[in-house]
């Protein structure tokens, strides 16, 4: 299906799974509509610069169940459009009062910089805040989720923030990996980071057994398997020169860096 957009593009991974991208913004943010038989998913709503319902409407009439990777302000932006949002239980908090550690000021800055095309006379960075709300139910790790005729499982995966999660669609044997894992710098630097959670975090989605593809939330859309096998030598890099530590600096791969 093509769809042609002012703000978003949108790309076909197969017949029923679409990313949803925003590439003018420097974040190159990545949200994924996965279709099934009987209701939809969307993995996070993007920036929140404009609408993500008026792309999702084009794509499906089923209804929408909101998984939420993790409670960032570039991932919750078009939550306030759904019905259905659902978050790790470690950041139900955050969605409700506010992404702990990030202040407001921050957010509007980053929203602000790098824009590369027009954006919506809707938005304004200087009054911009990100959604608040109560979501619908808990995501836990190991939660299985039947789409009719695809099924996902919830992998929670801290480290990037404490209820950061991943999602496995068994069926393609498709790994969304939100913050944990794309191309690029991935950032664990700050308070509300751990670092040696997210390392056992990396090593745990590198142990997959089935795994076809892998779509990072941000820059490059989709990565071959075979950067699992670069996951698990850093980790036993980072391991042997005692470096999975705030204030250890950057530390850069092939395919991704990690700011610790």
């Amino acid at each position: 299906m093509g769809i042609t957009d002012s703000w978003f593009t949108v790309e076909q991974i197969d017949s029923d799974t679409f990313a949803i991208s925003e590439y003018g913004h420097w974040e190159h943010v990545h949200s994924f509509l996965l279709i099934g038989t009987d209701h939809a998913v969307l993995i996070d709503t993007g920036l929140g610069i404009d609408n993500i319902k008026r792309i999702t409407d084009q794509l499906t009439d089923l209804p929408i169940v909101v998984l939420t990777t993790h409670v960032h302000w570039d991932h919750i932006g078009s939550h306030g459009e759904f019905d259905k949002l659902y978050v790790h239980e470690n950041e139900a908090d955050w969605l409700q009062s506010g992404i702990k550690g990030l202040p407001l000021s921050v957010i509007r800055r980053d929203m602000a910089r790098e824009i590369t095309i027009a954006v919506p006379e809707t938005f304004h960075p200087e009054t911009y805040t990100p959604f608040q709300g109560n979501p619908t139910g808990m995501l836990r790790d190991g939660d299985i989720i039947s789409l009719g005729n695809r099924t996902l499982e919830v992998l929670h995966t801290p480290g990037h923030s404490p209820g950061h999660v991943c999602v496995y669609d068994r069926t393609n044997e498709y790994l969304f990996t939100g913050d944990l894992l794309y191309e690029g710098t991935i950032d664990a630097f700050y308070p509300t980071t751990e670092p040696v959670d997210l390392v056992k975090s990396l090593e745990r989605i590198s142990q997959l057994d089935s795994v076809n593809q892998i779509y990072g939330s941000h820059h490059r859309l989709g990565l071959e398997p075979v950067v699992l096998q670069e996951v698990r030598r850093a980790a036993e890099f980072l391991h042997a020169h005692d470096l999975i530590a705030h204030g250890t600096g950057v530390h850069r791969f092939a395919t991704f860096s990690l700011h610790f």
